[in-house]
């Protein structure tokens, strides 16, 4: 394993030698966040280990956690199972003789792929197509090893899933081989004690994640080899695949798989590797590469002689240690006349400033220290993002906060407003377009002709988001579960595109919590899936969500409003950027945020719902792009939790029910249905009592009789089942 010129190297912090258990540490050449490297040597002589590796242990906070020792001893557990030439080689795993556990593994001394891409970005060369090509294939050898690893002990497959695969994970030695290493965040798919991902928080780089990684879907073998096909595409590209204008959009990026700037360079690369990369970046996995070889197999023919690969491969290796070693003598000479310099004339010396001057707005007292890293204590990822992401969602120009004002149509005056109210205004539609905004103390002006507002109206020749609707809407009936579902279904069938306006009063009938008894929300398709809601009520703005489901404190939504204008009024980049909630979980936290607010609206039992065919969003900047099927069934288990719905259907047991007979079903031909509607379809291929689909589900062990109920409900409003 090699950190040295790497990322995470930290320079100058040698210590004196010392005894861990079998070894003798001589330097300590890494830290992260949960453990740290040393550079060591065995204690006395041994036939099966160099003189010469790496031992990886806990960092003392975490050596007495029995969550951090358990998350060791897997990786330790899944690292040794592995034994490839292509795989940092694992030599023992063990503990001292207190009990610490450790990892001694292979030393690599080299680079890893992100210092060499760094290097080659920063003097405008390119990795040639050959030697990217010969990378990827060595890396795919190397999981190929991976994920057929078997169990030691019963000799079945472990179903390994190593779940960071990026350039500072690929070694480079000086000899031009190539190795895959870390598998401190790796998987087993089918051992009991390691399968559960509850709570689990995907620390994976993001920018290598597969769409099905971004979303929290369920991923398998085949994430590795879309991350493994994002590494080479960098290497051609000699940038990052996925790039954009904050880590929200980098991940948007993933999820919809644009590959433009591949497109971009199609014509330099040798005819068919573009086929092959468009297929292994496929945003479905089924329509990826099986497996590590035979990807590995396509890449074949566009691969450079082994030779001239690793003969390539050690020129750069020592290229960038030597840029390195040059770029560490530099800083130190700069370092040193710094100190010198401050020691000299120090009132010479410029004040340091902010990187963001100070808002004028009041700061809620100060949260609770958390425990927070040394500088020379984070991670290889965070060092890697900190360098790589430019954070252009960040708005560094300030205002003077002075408060706004808003003047109505109507004529009626609110206001005055704090800059995070009126963004709650804005994002709840209290200000329509028309209506003029006294903005922070600018002067009054019409609220859609205000360029930090524009993404809360529609663009020009858009739908109006006023919730009578533009005309005569296309359809028009009276809010309930039923009409929810039929409405839903409706846009899936004819793969409409168009918006939904849900309205209702206080007195509009009883049921659903508090939050859902009044209010108006506004829902808009692009054919055929959710594109995005918008919600009146306040309680389900993102920051309000994330405190609801135990994400954020409820100081550290204060602390975030009260600097919501560094960052224009975003709150998900406002939350990255403070560091409060990590990009993924935002990430999640938005497509299940919007889920959420159509389920409600199955707990209404009043109001009126209208659907306007052919109408646009507003400007979104976060397109849910969620599967509405998906969204019946949360729907339906908010209104009919668990299997609270056996009530309903009680006199229904013992009727017969089969696939339907109606031949205008054309629609849902190639619809991937989720897994307890495609389950309850099949359960019905022939005319079948719903006693015997409830028995028959019942032993397979996967769906609750609710499961199953609210799975036929969903098929009969599609109208492919019905009683017989």
């Amino acid at each position: 394993m090699t950190y040295d010129g790497g990322i995470a190297t930290i320079s100058g912090r040698v210590s004196a030698s010392h005894r861990f258990g079998p070894f003798f540490l001589d330097a300590r050449i890494a830290v992260g966040g949960t453990a740290e490297v040393y550079l060591a040597r065995p204690a006395t002589p041994a036939p099966n280990l160099p003189d010469r590796l790496v031992v990886k242990r806990l960092l003392p906070h975490f050596a007495s956690d029995a969550d951090g020792r358990t998350m060791f001893e897997r990786e330790a557990r899944l690292h040794a199972a592995v034994t490839h030439e292509n795989v940092v080689t694992v030599f023992h795993a063990g503990k001292d003789e207190r009990g610490e556990p450790y990892l001694a593994m292979e030393y690599i001394d080299g680079a890893d792929g992100y210092r060499v891409l760094r290097r080659l970005r920063q003097e405008g060369e390119l990795l040639p197509i050959g030697v990217a090509v010969y990378v990827a294939r060595e890396v795919l050898r190397a999981l190929e090893s991976v994920h057929a690893a078997l169990d030691p002990t019963s000799g079945g497959s472990l179903g390994i899933v190593h779940r960071d695969v990026s350039p500072s994970n690929i070694y480079l030695s000086k000899d031009g081989t190539v190795k895959l290493g870390d598998f401190g965040i790796a998987r087993s798919t089918t051992r009991a004690t390691l399968r559960s991902e509850a709570g689990h928080v995907l620390k994976g780089k993001f920018a290598y994640l597969a769409p099905e990684q971004v979303a929290g879907e369920t991923s398998d073998h085949r994430a590795d080899l879309f991350s493994l096909a994002t590494v080479l595409a960098e290497m051609l590209l000699n940038r990052p695949l996925f790039p954009g204008g904050g880590q929200l959009a980098i991940l948007l990026a993933i999820r919809d798989c644009k590959i433009d700037a591949l497109t971009e360079i199609k014509s330099r690369l040798p005819p068919g590797l573009f086929e092959v990369m468009q297929r292994a970046l496929s945003r479905n996995p089924a329509q990826r590469y099986p497996d590590a070889r035979s990807f590995a197999a396509a890449l074949a023919p566009f691969e450079a002689d082994k030779r001239l690969a690793a003969r390539e491969i050690s020129a750069r290796v020592r290229w960038v240690k030597a840029a390195s070693s040059s770029d560490k003598l530099t800083a130190q000479r700069d370092s040193a006349a710094m100190r010198a310099a401050t020691a000299a004339r120090p009132e010479r010396l410029p004040a340091i400033q902010d990187a963001v001057p100070p808002v004028a707005v009041a700061v809620p007292p100060p949260l609770p220290p958390r425990p927070v890293a040394a500088p020379e204590q984070l991670e290889e990822t965070d060092l890697e993002e900190e360098e790589d992401d430019d954070d252009d969602g960040v708005k560094t120009s300030e205002y003077e906060l002075l408060p706004s004002h808003v003047l109505k149509m109507d004529g009626t005056t609110l206001g005055p407003w704090t800059f995070a109210r009126l963004m709650e205004a804005l994002a709840t539609g209290q200000i329509d377009p028309g209506d003029r905004v006294d903005f922070v103390g600018r002067g009054f002006r019409a609220a859609e002709e205000i360029d930090e507002f524009a993404r809360f109206f529609p663009a020009p020749g858009a739908t109006t988001s006023q919730l009578q609707g533009p005309g005569t809407p296309d359809l028009s009936d009276q809010i309930g579960p039923k009409t929810m579902l039929e409405t839903l279904m409706l846009v899936l069938a004819q793969n409409e595109t168009g918006v939904l306006f849900v309205e209702r009063s206080e007195g509009d009938g009883l049921g659903g919590p508090p939050p859902s008894r009044s209010g108006r929300k506004e829902l808009y398709f692009v054919e055929g899936k959710l594109h995005h809601v918008a919600s009146s009520n306040a309680s389900e703005l993102l920051g309000e969500y994330l405190v609801r489901r135990g994400k954020l404190e409820r100081e550290e939504l204060d602390l975030a409003l009260a600097v919501l204008p560094r960052y224009s009024g975003r709150m998900g980049d406002t939350l990255i950027s403070m560091g409060l909630v990590g990009p993924v979980d935002i990430f999640r936290a938005i497509r299940e945020q919007g889920r959420d607010r159509v389920a409600d609206l199955f707990l209404w039992r009043g109001g009126t719902l209208t659907f306007y065919r052919g109408h646009t969003a507003p400007h979104v900047e976060f397109p849910l792009d969620l599967e509405l099927p998906a969204l019946m069934l949360a729907g339906l288990e908010t209104a009919k939790p668990g299997d609270a719905i056996l009530a309903e259907h009680r006199d229904d047991l013992d009727r017969i029910l089969g696939p339907s007979s109606r031949d205008d079903l054309s629609s849902f031909e190639g619809l991937t249905w989720p897994p307890a509607i495609a389950a309850v379809l099949d359960l019905v291929r022939r005319p079948v009592t719903l006693r015997e689909v409830l028995q028959t589900a019942a032993r397979g062990g996967t769906l609750s009789p609710g499961d199953v109920l609210r799975a036929a409900e969903v098929l009969f409003a599609a109208g492919l089942i019905a009683w017989k």
